[in-house]
């Protein structure tokens, strides 16, 4: 029988697209170096490090019995928590199998073949990995000070352009545009473009100048935010984030979502997760603190660093990143090279517990100084 090569019959766009590498987990490099999982380390994933707060557990364990039914396809009771957090209308919330879930909705949505999303240079990997899944083209933009260049961004938008992409604060670079920038944006952007603004470390920011986008919803009919228990809230396990949109965009995203995208111990999670807004701030506070002792770290060994409002740094290691890395994965000490980004000389570096920030140092000088 002649053989045929089935990925010739994949979509065009899904043909050339190069998969997501998450950070490697501790389990897999424990089998690959021969180390106890507990002795490793890994500041690769922006996780929070305190992990979720204690409500979360007591939470999931009073549903463990639910499991054999299906969870509430519309995640009722979670979207009236947020609503209320956020002062909306429930009917203005999408919730996804993590903001990454959500992103992918919007570009099956409102993107295609013969249109086009804006995204700029640096930014998170997902939006061109959505918007080439769908078929539709991205147009990439320089960074500016590795950050998000509005003005050229806005000069970018096409006739066939339907979404925008802005990560704020953006990964992996941590850089943000502040609140007149944004907001002058929004208003020269064309009403039939979708401008997508990503705040999954919004909890982490400090700068004053900073906008919580989700304020101009009413101003803005074109606008989608898009936020994530996983990072502050420390419930990246669970997998779940959620859009805020007009009522319109809403239901359009509603038609699109996996009615069981959110299961039943994770709606009970992220409920719980709203109402400990304490640990919330206990974890900002480890951050704040943490990332002083790392810049300063940096410092000590003449590095460059990219000033991060989220829970992890980029340092330029003033070489290529990967036998650096590769060198602490020895070490038991996981990070995250960026060479995907474009940026091959840099790692990024989650901010973790104070004895695994000393250590990564540490670690990161031992290897640095054993080249010199």
């Amino acid at each position: 029988m002649a053989t045929c090569d089935i990925h010739e019959y994949a979509m065009s766009g899904v043909q050339g697209i190069n998969p997501y590498q998450p950070g490697k987990p501790i389990s897999t490099l424990a089998r690959e170096i021969g180390m106890d999982e507990s002795a490793i380390i890994k500041l690769a994933s922006n996780e929070n490090p305190l992990g979720p707060s204690a409500k979360v557990t007591e939470a999931v364990s009073s549903v463990l019995g639910e499991q054999s039914r299906y969870p509430d396809g519309g995640a009722v009771e979670l979207r009236d928590r947020l609503a209320q957090h956020h002062e909306c209308n429930p009917a203005q919330i999408t919730v996804g199998n993590g903001s990454n879930d959500v992103l992918d909705l919007i570009a099956r949505t409102f993107l295609g073949e013969g249109r086009s999303a804006v995204m700029s240079e640096h930014a998170f990997a997902v939006y061109p990995l959505s918007t080439q899944a769908v078929g539709a083209s991205s147009v990439v933009t320089p960074a500016k000070e590795w950050g998000h260049d509005l003005d050229a961004m806005a000069g970018a938008v096409r006739d066939d352009t339907r979404v925008v992409w802005i990560a704020n604060p953006n990964n992996p670079t941590g850089s943000w545009v502040d609140s007149d920038a944004l907001h002058s944006f929004l208003l020269q952007l064309p009403q039939d473009v979708v401008a997508v603004v990503d705040e999954a470390y919004i909890e982490f920011v400090e700068d004053d100048d900073y906008p919580d986008s989700s304020l101009w919803l009413g101003q803005f009919p074109n606008l989608i935010v898009t936020r994530t228990f996983s990072k502050a809230y420390g419930l990246a396990g669970y997998r779940i984030g959620y859009a805020l949109s007009s009522e319109t965009i809403a239901d359009l995203l509603n038609r699109v979502r996996q009615p069981f995208n959110v299961n039943t111990l994770a709606q009970a999670a992220a409920m719980a997760a709203l109402d400990d807004q304490d640990h919330i701030q206990r974890g900002v506070e480890l951050n704040r603190i943490e990332m002083r002792k790392m810049e300063q770290g940096f410092d000590q060994l003449g590095l460059k660093w990219i000033p991060s409002a989220g829970n992890f740094v980029s340092v330029d290691i003033g070489q290529s990143a990967m036998p650096v890395f590769d060198a602490m994965q020895r070490e038991g000490v996981i990070v995250r090279p960026v060479g995907n980004y474009g940026m091959a000389n840099h790692l990024r570096i989650s901010i973790g517990l104070p004895d695994e920030n000393s250590r990564c140092l540490q670690v990161l000088t031992k290897i640095l100084r054993g080249q010199q």
